[in-house]
């Protein structure tokens, strides 16, 4: 992916994103996210992207309370599995930004880590790609040499990201010359509702 999907990956999760899901299964770490502004909605299903990180794969979560990553407490050391739901929102995203993960060595007490490298230290970063996710309670941050995104339905490239954000965006603004008799949340509270 382009820069600028990167950045448009940032804005879809940013406004009413959230963070649902982690599975670790050996070398590969996928994270879920729910209410992102991608495609067309369907009655039966919820907005959802996938990212997965592979080759050489890490996933260290910040924190100042334990409870607050109670998830990791599962991860299964000897297989590297985990397999977590849980729902966080979604205040920040970045994309290998080390000035960014810089602060969150001092806004949080404590830091950790699994991978399937040994000598991986967060501190010397040397994966090709990483996340930023910070919310309310915690900051992850998750990469690895590979990194693909997943709709529902496909594998998504530059193309197919912009053409899903596309259909969302006609999709707020029907909504809004309509005034639909049924809310959407997503709409509703976006940040480029119109004024009434």
């Amino acid at each position: 992916m382009n820069t600028r999907s990167l950045k448009l990956i940032r804005e879809v999760l940013i406004n009413s994103g959230k963070w649902t899901s982690l599975e670790i299964s050996q070398d590969s770490i996928y994270l879920q996210f729910r209410d992102v502004e991608l495609g067309t909605p369907r009655a039966d299903e919820s907005f959802s992207l996938v990212v997965r990180f592979a080759e050489d794969s890490f996933f260290t979560a910040f924190y100042s309370n334990i409870w607050d990553i109670d998830f990791m407490s599962k991860y299964d050391f000897k297989n590297h599995l985990l397999s977590e739901e849980f729902k966080f929102n979604i205040k920040e995203v970045k994309f290998i930004d080390f000035e960014y993960l810089n602060t969150f060595f001092y806004n949080f007490k404590k830091e950790k880590s699994v991978s399937v490298v040994e000598d991986f230290d967060i501190h010397n970063i040397r994966s090709d790609f990483f996340m930023i996710i910070e919310t309310d309670e915690i900051g992850i941050v998750v990469g690895g040499n590979q990194m693909d995104f997943f709709s529902p339905f496909e594998r998504l490239d530059d193309a197919s990201l912009r053409e899903l954000s596309n259909q969302w965006m006609l999709y707020f603004l029907k909504y809004h010359q309509k005034r639909n008799l049924i809310k959407d949340p997503m709409c509703e509270n976006h940040p480029l509702k119109p004024k009434k």
